[in-house]
């Protein structure tokens, strides 16, 4: 029994020892075949960060102003009857906006008009009446006196007479003031009054009916501070953006203020803009973009650029050995130049920079570059 027992543990000892020798054996054969083969790097693309012309400038907010804008007020006083526009209408030259009650200088108007007539029945009979003692005169049938009389009536008729048209035609052009017209084409504005307000030219402040404003010919108001006195210099390039920093409109600066404003120790310069569809209208508060020059720096695909807790990470593809590898690098990056991305810090010109795949990578992994793609169009522009 002892001797069988004996050789059942030796044959297991062998079995076990064969299995450890087989699992061994069948280990160290795919390793060897892994060094012989060597590790495999990732195929990316890469770009050699270069040098662009990028802007140097500063954002404001500039106030959208028409050259031609009108706030309209009364010229004489009166109860406001009529309001025949609403704010926002497009209004023509000429076209009647309001009236305010015109029946007592209506009554003033026919009144000088009765006494015109007046005038003019006396003048027409002091005419007839000179010719007739002229003649009579000539004639020798009265005297230079009766003629010298005739004269000084008509004299005295004709003043009256053409003094009653003055009267009229001032009293005329009273009453054209109870009627408000627009005084070109354009936009109506607030309108801060309603029927049956009185409204008055003498009252202080004056009454203000609405505002007129031209939607073209807008110009863009900004302020910049005096320590950019020396830069500053007609046609130097302005953007208009939008909301979302979008360029809306390039244009240039064609007036600089002579003086600095008191109040905010500022200089006015003004950019010329085009209405757009309306949608740069007057007193619109918009962002603008002052470039002062431009200057070459490096430049990285926005694509290449990733972003973690607040940093701004690369993958660059170092050579080490004639192999590469996916090295992790934090910069610095400013305003964005077409696709494009102006580095302050963290890379050198000609660095390789990764472009696809960085979602699979982590620093040090190896990497296979691929021959550069053509750039992309509208890349650095």
């Amino acid at each position: 029994m002892t001797q069988r027992t004996s050789n059942s543990k030796f044959s297991l000892g062998i079995l076990v020892l064969t299995a450890i020798f087989g699992l061994s054996g069948c280990q160290r054969q795919p390793v060897q075949a892994q060094a012989g083969g060597g590790m495999r790097g990732l195929p990316v693309q890469t770009v050699a960060v270069s040098l662009a012309p990028v802007a140097q400038s500063s954002e404001y907010v500039a106030t959208i102003k028409s050259r031609r804008s009108v706030t309209l007020m009364p010229q004489v006083s009166g109860i406001l009857t009529a309001i025949l526009v609403r704010s926002g209408d497009h209004v023509h030259a000429g076209q009647e906006l309001m009236d305010i009650d015109p029946r007592q200088q209506q009554a003033t108007v026919d009144s000088e008009r009765a006494t015109e007539q007046q005038k003019k029945a006396v003048y027409d009979y002091d005419t007839i009446e000179l010719d007739r003692q002229k003649k009579l005169f000539e004639a020798g049938v009265t005297s230079r006196d009766a003629y010298d009389q005739a004269q000084q009536a008509y004299d005295n008729s004709k003043a009256d007479y053409n003094s009653a048209v003055e009267a009229r035609k001032t009293q005329e052009q009273l009453l054209g003031y109870y009627t408000i017209r627009a005084p070109f084409d354009g936009i109506v504005g607030d309108i801060p009054v309603h029927v049956g307000d009185y409204v008055s030219q003498s009252s202080s402040p004056a009454s203000v009916l609405a505002t007129v404003d031209e939607n073209k010919d807008l110009e863009a108001y900004i302020y910049v501070p005096t320590s950019r006195a020396a830069q500053i210099h007609p046609g130097i390039p302005v953007d208009v953006l939008d909301n979302s920093g979008n360029v809306l409109e390039k244009t240039a600066v064609d007036f600089i203020s002579p003086q600095v404003d008191n109040t905010l120790q500022e200089i006015l310069i003004k950019a010329p803009v085009r209405p757009l569809n309306d949608l740069l209208r007057n007193a619109q508060l918009v962002q603008v973009r002052v470039v002062w020059s431009a200057k070459p720096m490096a430049v990285v695909p926005v694509l290449a650029v990733t972003r973690l807790g607040g940093q701004v990470f690369v993958f660059v593809a170092e050579n080490h050995g004639g192999k590469y590898f996916a090295q992790q690098r934090a910069i610095v990056v400013g305003d964005t130049v077409g696709n494009d991305y102006a580095v302050l810090s963290g890379l050198d010109t000609g660095d390789k920079v990764i472009v696809s795949g960085t979602q699979f990578l982590r620093d040090g992994a190896p990497v296979m570059p691929l021959p550069s793609a053509p750039a992309a169009p509208g890349s650095g522009d």
